[in-house]
Order: C-alpha cells, then sequence, then structure tokens
C-alpha cells in the first residue's frame, strides 16, 4: 500500500499563478545520509529563485534505512514538501505513483545527489509552463553542458545513447540524465502505457513521446558525478537493454496505442510526428540483413580465394576492406535510401571505422581459435569467421543507423530542441 503524506502548499508569489504549477519529485532508496541535505537546498531554491509555486515532493520507494523517518519529518516541518511513500522498489515506479497523483501542471524530478545545478529548472520547465512543449529533459551531452564525471560512465552513456539512436530511432540526446519534466496532460496519456518500473522507465517514456509526435525540448546542464553513487551500472545497463529490444518489438508490433495519444493531445508547431511509421526499422532490417548476406557470401569468397597466397590473416583484412566498402555504398542506397554524393566520403570514412570493429571482433575469434587449435583445417576458420561476422553485422547495423546514416533517417529534427 502507497502512504502519502501532504504538508501545506508554498506560499504563492505575487504576479504568478495561485494554484501549483510544478511539483518537483526526489525519488530516494537507502538515501538517510544525503536527504535532508538535498531537501532543504531544493527547498530554498525554489522559495527564493523559482518564480512559479511549487511543491517539493519525497518520493520514497521502500528505503530499509531511515529515509523514510526523515521525510515524514522534512514534509510536517517545511512548508511545501510531500512525502509519497511506495512498499515496493523501482524508480520508474516511484516517478508513476507520485506524477499519477499531483494536480501540478508541470511535473518534474531530480536525483538527490543533486548532480544537476538548480539553475537549469526554470528553462527546463518554461517551454512546458508556455506551451512550447510536452516534454523536457536535461542533456549531458550536448556541446555547451558542462559535465564532470569519470571516462566509464562517459563511456557507457554515449554507448546507450548509440544504441537508442540506432534500435529505436531515438533522436533525444540524453536518456539518463535525472533532471526531466513533463506536462500534466501530457504525462495522463503516456503514463499507462510505459510498462517499466525500474530506470528504463525514463527512456520507454521519451521514445513513447516521440513516437506520438510530442515536442521534446531539451536544456544543456551544468552536472557533476556523485562518486558516491551506488547505482549497479552493469545491471541497469543490462536491464536497460532488456527494456529496449522488448519497447522495440512492441513497437514494431503496433502493440502501443499510440494513436490514442495523440488524439487526446493537441500537437505542438506544425504537428509533425517526431518518427517514421513504426514499421520503418523493420524494412531496413530486411534490407540491411539482404544486403549483409550478399556482402558474407562475397567475404567467403574472397577469403577462401586468397586464405592460400596470403594466408589467413591477411585475407581475412582484405576481405573484410573489400567488402565494407561495398557494404558500406550499398547500405547508403538501399538500406537508407540515400542518393547523390553528399557526404559520401564522410560516410565511407565512418564506415571504415566501423568495418575497424568489425575486424577487430573477427581477427580476435580467429586468434583464438589458432591458440586453442593451431592445426584446425580452412573450414573451421571459416565457420569461426562467418560467426563472427554475424556479430559484427548486428554491431555494424546499429552504428550505421545510429551514427554513420542517422541525419539520413531523421531529417526532420524535433521542433523546439535544443542540440
Amino acid at each position: 500500500m502507497d502512504i502519502t503524506t501532504t504538508a501545506r502548499e508554498p506560499a504563492a508569489a505575487d504576479g504568478v499563478r495561485t494554484g501549483t504549477v510544478l511539483d518537483l519529485v526526489i525519488p530516494v532508496y537507502n538515501e538517510e545520509a544525503g536527504l535532508e541535505r538535498a531537501v532543504r537546498a531544493a527547498r530554498r531554491f525554489l522559495d527564493t529563485q523559482f518564480p512559479y509555486a511549487a511543491r517539493l515532493t519525497i518520493a520514497d520507494n521502500a528505503s530499509t534505512d531511515g529515509t523514510a523517518a526523515i521525510a515524514r519529518r522534512l514534509a510536517d516541518e517545511l512548508d511545501g514538501v510531500t512525502l509519497v511513500h511506495l512498499d515496493a522498489k523501482g524508480r520508474g515506479r516511484a516517478l508513476h505513483t507520485a506524477w499519477s497523483g499531483s494536480d501540478a501542471d508541470v511535473l518534474a524530478y531530480m536525483d538527490v545527489d543533486l548532480s544537476t545545478d538548480l539553475s537549469a529548472l526554470l528553462p527546463l520547465v518554461a517551454p512546458l509552463v508556455s506551451g512550447h512543449s510536452h516534454l523536457a529533459i536535461g542533456t549531458r551531452l550536448s556541446r555547451t553542458a558542462r559535465v564532470v564525471r569519470g571516462p566509464r560512465r562517459e563511456v557507457i552513456s554515449r554507448g546507450y545513447n548509440l544504441v537508442l539512436r540506432g534500435a529505436l530511432h531515438a533522436r533525444f540526446s540524453d536518456a539518463q540524465c535525472g533532471f526531466k519534466a513533463i506536462r500534466a496532460d501530457a504525462a495522463r496519456q503516456l503514463l499507462p502505457l510505459v510498462a517499466d518500473t525500474g530506470w528504463f522507465f525514463d527512456t520507454e517514456l521519451l521514445v513513447l513521446a516521440e513516437r506520438a509526435g510530442l515536442r521534446i525540448h531539451e536544456v544543456p546542464v551544468d552536472w557533476v558525478d556523485d562518486p558516491d553513487s551506488r547505482v549497479d551500472i552493469v545491471a541497469t545497463a543490462l536491464a536497460d537493454l532488456r527494456g529496449v529490444a522488448r519497447l522495440a518489438r512492441d513497437l514494431t508490433a503496433g502493440r502501443i496505442p499510440l494513436d490514442e495519444v495523440r488524439a487526446h493531445l493537441p500537437l505542438v508547431g506544425d504537428g509533425r510526428t517526431s518518427s517514421r511509421p513504426t514499421n520503418l526499422l523493420l524494412r531496413q532490417v530486411v534490407r540491411f540483413a539482404l544486403v549483409g548476406l550478399a556482402s558474407t557470401v562475397a567475404y567467403a569468397l574472397l577469403y577462401l580465394v586468397l586464405a592460400g597466397p596470403v594466408g589467413a590473416q591477411a585475407a581475412n583484412v582484405v576481405a573484410l576492406l573489400l567488402t565494407a566498402v561495398a557494404n558500406t555504398a550499398a547500405n547508403r542506397r538501399v538500406t537508407f535510401g540515400i542518393r547523390g554524393r553528399d557526404r559520401a566520403a564522410l560516410q565511407q570514412g565512418q564506415g571504415l571505422l566501423v568495418f575497424g570493429l568489425a575486424w577487430v571482433l573477427t581477427a580476435g575469434s580467429l586468434a583464438l581459435l589458432h591458440v586453442a587449435a593451431p592445426g584446425a583445417p580452412r573450414t573451421v576458420e571459416l565457420a569461426v569467421l562467418v560467426v563472427a561476422n554475424l556479430g559484427a553485422t548486428v554491431l555494424r547495423f546499429v552504428l550505421l543507423r545510429g551514427w554513420v546514416f542517422r541525419r539520413a533517417h531523421s531529417a526532420t529534427p524535433i521542433e523546439g530542441t535544443v542540440r
């Protein structure tokens, strides 16, 4: 059972709306050490530097330490602080519950570690209050963002967003930044469609919003990594990848009723949807598979012809290089429908970088085979390399779609989005 304790609402400042405009949620789990500091800092900012009437909601999702007691004391002591307690874990579940029960016009959340500078809150919320956009997100990947974090998190974050671009045709730049806002009318339509209750909640919400044609505003933020973060990065990443696969299947099969969202929400701007039809990805996968099949056959023939005269490793490099050039050109025209010479040289260069990754994968597989079975016949070598090439093919599709040819299949940017 969810238990909600509501504190007194803050008094509205002169010249602004009298209702609760913003409900800023802080989802927490076992955060007794830093909760009070974060809540007092955020409430002080809302009272002194934020022009709209705002509530601060602590969403405690099944903490087992003293977090709930601290949150309850703060809700009793401070004007405009509310506690929502859940008996089950999950950040997505906490946000879903807190947002669904709110009467505010705009719903937002931020991480309890205050990694994001609060000065970005007004630029985040203002486009939603004005009706310019439906959702807003903080982005750490903009050129104007100032970010302090380790290389591991940087690589994981950028890699994850690249996967989203390739697999889900996502065009927002930062799915994982804990600093987002949504208009209440958009939340009422989208929240029932979001299945995830954990860390993938943000990504799923944003992808569904894009597919429904809603406008997403991006705000570059100043962000400092919390060195004491207890998030299990590996487990979270695996769960997110499973979420990507599930969401891609549901969208491709047309199981999510996004037409109802479009019917109930007036689209801002010119009303263009932010994504192609849901079967675009399926068509691209089929065409890419056909091009890949032809490339694999060509690769196998070249390898068999060259392996005798030049050796296995050299034959692998030459066969991969020749088929990579042809593969990039074929995918450019057939899979992604690009005509003309514009950016062709650049895309071939990027395609060669993708080839480099494929070469590392296949050469590494061949080297491991020679270590494990030094006298393996050519047919076994070929079988190992074909399997390695299949894995490299999946990687190549994600990189080609999400990086090399991204501009081609996302020709119409989301209006109002800061890049």
